[in-house]
């Protein structure tokens, strides 16, 4: 059985969500007929880079395409893209074929014309991880192709690409999906399978996804697994699946803290150390916790809460939270919780820097 994002994975432009500026450019591109040779796709993973790209290759090379621009998914050309069989369009990761060597072999294939298709469509992934040496081989082609090549870079990190390389390509920034796009798909493809699924789950996964629409699915495919053959998925059971009964655990450790009460801070750390929990996995979520405090202090109307995965009970919470704490206070408690994450990893007792760290935030409490 295929994992949802594949089986979902959009066929055509009017799927995607949530890049529209994108879609209508290259709608307009592919109706004017002005096809550039090379496109550069940037943005987080999951944003829907490699299969925008891949609905592009087909709609160049669509025999009978619907309005001019979206693929009819019907023809040869469009069957043979979907089920992975055209030869003409080569995928290609350049974080393990990112050599000379490997380059200049591909680059064979740029002086053959396409054996089926009208273009031949290079999908370069992760492409700021070509070496210096395959950047140099491929700019004279890039910068002069054959008339019958396309090539769409993808890339997480467009920074770490050379200028000479994004000089050459039509650029676009593909941007993370929010809460409320995440939402209304993993709604979509829970209603597809059949299956029940409470707002609040909903909720947790696309927060939990980080802005990634791929990530979303992946964990609503584990969520199903995990529920079994009820059919039925609840907030209690995505909160067991992704562990984030952890997140109360930090949410209530910040209200010791700015309480000021070091006694029962100190015995919380012990009492989750020796329950087995990971204490720098916990440290790591306490200092976005209290960056998030930070920022939501700075700014009441910071959107910045997805980022941290809290829901709307949780941002009551540290909104009572960061009333009852000023600014200055909560950048030294960042300050010295980050020196105890770096003394952490050097310590055979793990608990110590946490604990020193306490000692040292609430000792002019």
């Amino acid at each position: 059985m295929a994992v949802l994002y594949r089986k979902y994975r959009p066929k055509t432009f009017e799927e995607i969500i949530g890049q529209e500026n994108i879609i209508r450019t290259l709608k307009n591109a592919l109706i004017k007929k002005n096809i550039a040779h090379a496109y550069l796709f940037s943005g987080p993973r999951g944003s829907g880079k490699t299969t925008v790209a891949r609905i592009f290759a087909k709609a160049v090379n669509c025999h009978n395409p619907q309005g001019g621009y979206e693929p009819c998914n019907q023809c040869e050309a469009c069957l043979a893209i979907n089920e992975g069989r055209a030869l003409d369009i080569i995928e290609i990761d350049a974080a393990s074929q990112r050599g000379i060597d490997e380059f200049r072999e591909l680059k064979e294939g740029f002086k053959t014309a396409p054996s089926f298709l009208k273009y031949k469509v290079y999908i370069i992934d992760e492409a700021h991880q070509l070496t210096k040496e395959a950047v140099n081989a491929f700019l004279k082609t890039l910068e002069e192709p054959p008339s019958y090549i396309i090539f769409i870079l993808a890339t997480t990190e467009a920074y770490k690409m050379m200028p000479t390389i994004i000089s050459r390509c039509q650029r676009f920034n593909f941007h993370r999906f929010d809460l409320n796009q995440i939402k209304k798909r993993i709604g979509i493809i829970a209603a597809k399978e059949k299956i029940s699924i409470e707002e609040e789950a909903k909720e947790l996964i696309a927060l939990s996804s980080g802005g990634s629409l791929r990530d979303a699915e992946s964990i609503l495919d584990q969520v199903i697994t995990f529920c079994g053959a009820d059919k039925k998925i609840t907030k209690k059971e995505v909160e067991e699946l992704l562990g984030l009964s952890d997140r109360n655990m930090v949410i209530d450790f910040s209200e010791l803290l700015i309480k000021g009460d070091l006694k029962n801070a100190l015995l919380f750390i012990e009492r989750i150390y020796r329950e087995g929990y990971d204490l720098a996995h916990f440290l790591n979520n306490l200092l976005a916790y209290f960056r998030q405090a930070l920022i939501s202090k700075i700014n009441p109307e910071s959107k910045t809460s997805f980022l941290t995965n809290l829901t709307p009970q949780e941002i009551e919470r540290l909104k009572k939270q960061i009333e009852k704490i000023n600014q200055k206070d909560i950048e030294r408690i960042l300050q010295i919780l980050l020196e105890a994450e770096n003394k952490m990893r050097y310590s055979s007792m793990p608990q110590l820097p946490l604990e020193l760290a306490l000692v040292d935030i609430l000792a002019k409490k």
